[in-house]
């Protein structure tokens, strides 16, 4: 099937409010990627290895690790090559799950949909083949939460994390791995005639520790991202005449995809659904009858019940339990000690996704937290600050040159520079919890602005107060102080005197993960963005502040991400920046309002209010 890219639209802002009222493409900071210019000037934490069947292969690399020496037990290993198609025809083969499957991944047997969460995400359960394993090693299967998203430049992004469902045990005759964190981005080059594939892995095998050593491991997981080897002959054999196979399980595209085009999708998922189940039925024949094993096509996605995946040190005893034997660290942690954090749904599984890997310490469940009695709340103070970068749950500024913003002559050659300061101090910030939203700060008697305000003092304040829903309400306020007057700049002053129109148009962020998970670092991006084209922004004008209240709720899809970042927050190193955009030469160069740098929050440190 062919479509026309105008009816292509992408797919990141079908579930916000303010969709038909807003330009939200290119202005949302919470998805962009890397293939999309960056706005942060940061080093590169993957190190290349090597290169084998035409991929070059790059294994991520801590802050101390420069040269990329040092292996963990289950490192995040990428492969990346250019294949001879579009990036729309590529995301589709890699999407489906059908029968065309088998004309490139080596690894799959079988895989279909166990639930579809919203437009851009499901639960998937695959099955891999064990004659691309190593002799005795017993079949593999996964189950996986599934995101994807088209950028406006053309980029594609497939992300990938592994779950625990109950009515998708582990399979008789499968050991399941675990999927950490893995996934493609699919970047046009060549004006979009080609192809560049990263195909990235971080994947515990669940192996008996004596059985196979880690470097023997890190051969699986690289055999497996050959693949993308694989992906590149079948396009170069089929000469750009792409398939369009797709299968029950590729119905999650649906929502992407025009309705001209429906009709014939529909007619195929049927026909691959008659397949699934009579493949089912012959399954269930190889095995006991009384395995009591059912087709995942025949579960009930309302009553589905989803588990945080267990720590690689909390490993689940999946061979003991079906098997017989002990997977990897089963010794130091038996089963019985696991402790599984339930879901209540679907929606509450997007929104408490978190580390598979070292979210150990400190993770406390969002629905379970405890909600202390109120106490006297010194707005401004209750997130500590350490400037040498080095305590837990603190912030700091970030160093202004690590952004870039547009230059004097941005109009004539779109060139940015570095930023060589900001216009204001970061004074204070604050990290709170509570059962509503909490609006205009700026105005209780305890926060530092009305401290300031007593006193008659001259100083304006600047504060952005994010608001993250859910079952608890989480807050973080910064708060910024400007020392000379506003009439000395003339746009800071147009947008804190203006209206809500023009604020919206204008308050710009640039987010960076310093630190933190591959996964995260994709969804959040390093593109600047107008935040009040995407999201709800209220606005609170006091006589000596103006506050930006950003309400995440306001876009599903929002939502989902920021949860994934609540969920890796323990391990994350978080910088922003702040400013006003400039749209003329007498707006340029632009100026930054302010810089912040969140150092492993902790929702369990978050102050009740």
């Amino acid at each position: 099937m062919s479509f026309s890219k105008k009816n292509w639209p992408p797919s990141r802002f079908g579930s916000s409010k303010r969709a038909d009222s807003k330009r939200s493409v290119g202005y949302y900071p919470f998805l962009q990627n890397e293939a999309v210019t960056s706005d942060v000037i940061a080093p590169s934490t993957w190190k290349i290895f090597g290169c084998q069947n035409g991929l070059r292969l790059f294994k991520e690399a801590k802050d101390w690790d420069s040269r990329g020496r040092h292996w963990d037990d289950h490192p995040a290993i990428m492969a990346v090559g250019v294949v001879d198609g579009t990036p729309e025809a590529i995301f589709r083969t890699l999407m489906s799950l059908g029968a065309s499957r088998s004309e490139w991944d080596f690894c799959f047997y079988r895989g279909s949909v166990v639930e579809h969460l919203d437009g851009h995400t499901d639960i998937l359960h695959k099955k891999l083949y064990s004659n691309w394993l190593p002799w005795g090693m017993r079949r593999r299967d996964l189950l996986l939460r599934r995101y994807w998203r088209r950028e406006e430049d053309g980029t594609y992004v497939i992300l990938y994390h592994s779950v625990i469902q109950k009515k998708c045990p582990p399979q008789k005759g499968y050991v399941r791995a675990c999927l950490k964190s893995g996934g493609y981005v699919i970047t046009p080059v060549n004006q979009g005639r080609e192809s560049l594939v990263k195909h990235m892995l971080a994947i515990d095998w669940k192996f008996w520790k004596v059985y196979l050593r880690p470097p023997s491991a890190r051969s699986i997981t690289i055999r497996m991202l050959e693949r993308i080897a694989a992906l590149r002959e079948l396009f170069r054999a089929k000469s750009g005449n792409h398939p369009s196979d797709f299968s029950s399980s590729d119905s999650s595209v649906k929502t992407m995809l025009p309705k001209a085009g429906m009709e014939d999708i529909e007619s195929e998922d049927k026909g691959q659904q008659k397949f699934e189940q009579n493949a089912d039925l012959k399954e269930n024949e190889a095995e006991k009858k009384n395995s009591g094993r059912r087709s995942l096509m025949s579960l009930n996605d309302a009553s589905d019940e989803f588990f945080d995946f267990p720590d690689s040190n909390e490993d689940m005893d999946f061979d003991l339990l079906e098997n017989g034997w002990y997977p990897e660290k089963s010794q130091e942690q038996p089963a019985s000690h696991i402790c599984l954090h339930r879901l209540s749904s679907a929606a509450v599984f997007v929104n408490k996704l978190h580390d598979l890997a070292v979210q150990k310490k400190g993770y406390i469940d969002f629905q379970e937290l405890p909600k202390d009695a109120n106490v006297a709340t010194s707005y401004g103070n209750t997130l500590q600050k350490d400037s040498t970068y080095s305590l837990p749950c603190s912030w700091a500024t970030a160093e202004p040159s690590t952004f870039l913003i547009r230059g004097e002559n941005y109009l004539k050659d779109s060139q940015k520079i570095k930023a060589k300061g900001s216009l204001m101090q970061m004074v204070g910030a604050d990290w709170l919890r509570s059962d509503h939203r909490e609006d205009d700060l700026g105005s209780r008697p305890e926060s530092i602005i009305q401290k300031y305000a007593a006193q008659g003092r001259p100083e304006f304040f600047f504060v952005i107060n994010i608001q993250v829903p859910g079952a608890t309400q989480y807050t973080l306020a910064l708060y910024y102080m400007l020392k000379t007057p506003l009439e000395e700049t003339p746009l800071l002053h147009s947008f804190v005197h203006g209206d809500d129109a023009f604020r919206n148009s204008r308050f710009k962020l640039i987010p960076y993960i310093s630190k933190g998970s591959w996964i995260v670092k994709q969804s959040v991006g390093k593109k600047a963005c107008l935040v009040g084209q995407a999201l709800e922004m209220h606005y609170f004008r006091g006589k000596n502040y103006l506050e930006l209240d950003i309400d995440v709720g306001s876009s599903t899809v929002a939502r989902g991400v920021v949860s994934l970042v609540l969920g890796y927050l323990n391990n994350l190193v978080i910088e922003m920046a702040f400013l006003v955009q400039g749209n003329n030469e007498e707006e340029l160069p632009e100026m930054l309002l302010g810089t912040c740098r969140l150092n492993n929050l902790d929702v369990s440190k978050s102050v009740p209010v």
